[in-house]
């Protein structure tokens, strides 16, 4: 009988993920809008740049009010997608190739044009008045102070029956009610759906939102959202980003992470576990949400890492003591630098002079952290923010909002105000995906508008067809490194072990360096990364805890985005060419 430790590793402790936003990701069938059609005929592409898994963002049918993430049925497909047999040749295919497949499921809320909230609203008494929160309203205004993150209070008046119902966000997508068994009941009978489909898992959103306070106690503040939005565009460092985080907690602190939702996860693990390999990665960087690390969710997004406009060595550091030193013993961490929310990685490092390098940096670090690494599509060829100044073409009504509070709050031009929303709103990293230099960048017919505009920039190169035949390109770079990634067990599985680096006796602070080492089979891989532009002499690398396990100080090369470096080199005696980065195999004694 096999022992726990030559027990094989859970596929999704070593897989590779990538997020695909299907309205951007590929257009099959020309009209405009990403589709399974489209994402199908990519499903070799994605296996050639080394993908392992799939998150798919909402394909539900929904009215898009929120790009998706309100949905109206949650067991059939948006016929802007295809249908429900398409989804299940996309599935067929994904598995067909080795990969695997988990779906965005949205638990906090549904569409306000869901069946469920249709019936709800209908009237006092309608059975399933209590599937969503309702109350009265005091003396003419909203039953208490809660706002809503995006915008505006969390209360909406309906007139069909005379009350207020809750929304944490837009008001078009009702928050449902999951104090009520039957709510949990349909929900989880959704979830045995789509499992029983063969879907490999769920990326849960906003799983922090699911419980309010029952009591409806005011939120305790200084602030206004006013105020919020003011902090925020006003914000030059990171101690202004730890200061609006703690205004948002007191504006919103009794809307979320409520008594009752660590239970309902240990329910939710507890279905996901009775069926084979599934996997839950909740959208939170709370660590209690992994429970005791093996009966709550198995992966939990290490968002602080990307919480910076520079990643530099002493952030990542402070990140990964701290991080992995609170995990719980069972789990397994999970790192991103961006998602279909946030800027996108080649924007959100971008110094201005060193882009490309920044960009090949940040990816080098998420496969050789420890930990799950999720990518986000179009990463792979440096895909940019794409602030189009057209308030027409505006699909996340958080930029529209945004325009408004330009306007009101900050006293902006029209012309600011459209700028600043389009920074602030989250089109600006779902354009399509620029797939050649093509009308269009490929990804729908020259006659066809696509549902959001295409970077143009795709005629500069930033495009797959382009960088496929460029060995020098960024996209070549992530096929190397995903590759690279699955050759070697220290990188996928291994401990993690920060090494200290020094010049001149002084502690190095632009070289990052740390050891990776697996058990089954034995490996060690020792990371070392210069995130400047200026070469760093010997010594670098303090070699203390390196010769004590080590019976040399040479190391094999195994990967170096420089040219000319050996095969091997001494340990105690090499330099670092500026942004260079390598990976090296020791030996142990």
């Amino acid at each position: 009988m096999q022992s726990n430790a030559q027990k094989p590793r859970p596929w999704w402790q070593t897989a590779v993920f990538y997020q695909i936003y299907p309205r951007s990701f590929a257009d099959g069938n020309g009209d405009g809008t990403g589709d399974l059609a489209g994402m199908i005929d990519h499903l070799d592409y994605l296996q050639d740049l080394g993908v392992d898994a799939i998150w798919l963002s909402p394909h539900y049918p929904s009215p898009m009010f929120d790009c998706g993430y309100d949905v109206a049925d949650y067991t059939a497909v948006a016929a802007e997608y295809g249908t429900l047999d398409d989804f299940k040749r996309f599935l067929e295919e994904v598995h067909q190739r080795g990969m695997y497949l988990i779906l965005d499921l949205v638990l906090n809320h549904t569409s306000h044009q869901h069946a469920w909230f249709v019936e709800s609203r209908a009237s006092k008494s309608n059975p399933k008045r209590d599937w969503y929160v309702w109350r009265a309203g005091k003396n003419g205004a909203p039953p208490n102070n809660w706002l809503s993150t995006f915008g505006g209070p969390a209360w909406e008046f309906d007139p069909t029956t005379g009350e207020y119902y809750y929304h944490f966000f837009f008001k078009e997508q009702p928050d449902l009610n999951w104090r009520n068994p039957a709510v949990k009941q349909a929900m989880f009978e959704a979830i045995r759906f789509w499992l029983d489909l063969g879907v490999d898992g769920f990326r849960l959103d906003a799983i922090s939102t699911l419980f309010e306070d029952p009591d409806l106690q005011d939120n305790q503040s200084p602030y206004t959202q006013a105020d919020l939005y003011r902090l925020g565009q006003q914000a030059k460092i990171e101690q202004d980003q730890a200061r609006i985080i703690t205004a948002f907690r007191s504006m919103l602190g009794r809307q979320y992470d409520q008594p009752g939702i660590h239970e309902l996860m240990r329910e939710l693990r507890q279905l996901c576990d009775s069926y084979e390999d599934r996997v839950l990665v909740g959208e939170t960087e709370e660590i209690s949400y992994y429970g005791d690390g093996t009966n709550e969710l198995h992966l939990v997004f290490n968002f602080p890492l990307m919480e910076t406009r520079r990643l530099t060595p002493t952030w990542v550091i402070n990140n990964q003591r701290e991080r992995l030193a609170t995990l719980p013993e069972a789990a397994w961490p999970c790192n991103t630098l961006g998602n279909h929310d946030s800027p996108r990685v080649y924007s959100r490092f971008a110094d201005g002079q060193h882009d490309d390098q920044n960009a090949r940096l940040a990816l080098a670090l998420l496969l050789s952290l420890r930990g799950t690494p999720f990518l986000y599509n179009g990463e792979e060829t440096g895909m940019r923010d794409y602030l189009f100044p057209d308030l027409e073409r505006f699909k996340d009504r958080l930029s529209l909002w945004a325009y408004q509070m330009e306007r009101q709050v900050m006293g902006a031009s029209h012309e600011q105000a459209v700028i600043r929303a389009a920074e602030y709103g989250r089109d600006k990293c779902r354009t399509p995906l620029q797939w050649a230099d093509a009308p269009n960048a490929g990804f729908s017919p020259a006659d066809v508008e696509p549902w959001l505009p295409v970077n143009p920039d795709f005629s500069e190169g930033i495009n797959v067809e382009a960088q496929r035949h460029d060995p020098g390109s960024l996209w070549n770079f992530y096929r190397t490194m995903l590759h690279l990634r699955k050759k070697l067990p220290a990188l996928m599985h291994g401990e993690f072990k920060l090494i200290g680096a020094k010049q001149n006796g002084d502690q190095q602070p632009d070289i990052l360096a740390f050891l990776r080492q697996s058990a089954q089979p034995q490996q060690s891989c020792l990371v070392v990364m210069n995130f400047s532009d200026k070469p760093c002499g010997n010594p670098i690398l303090d070699m203390t805890p390196l010769a004590a396990e080590f019976k040399t100080s040479q190391a094999r090369v195994l990967f170096a985005n420089t040219q000319h470096r050996e095969d091997a080199l001494n340990l105690s005696l090499f330099e670092l060419a500026p942004f260079e980065i390598l990976i090296l195999e020791l030996q142990q004694a």
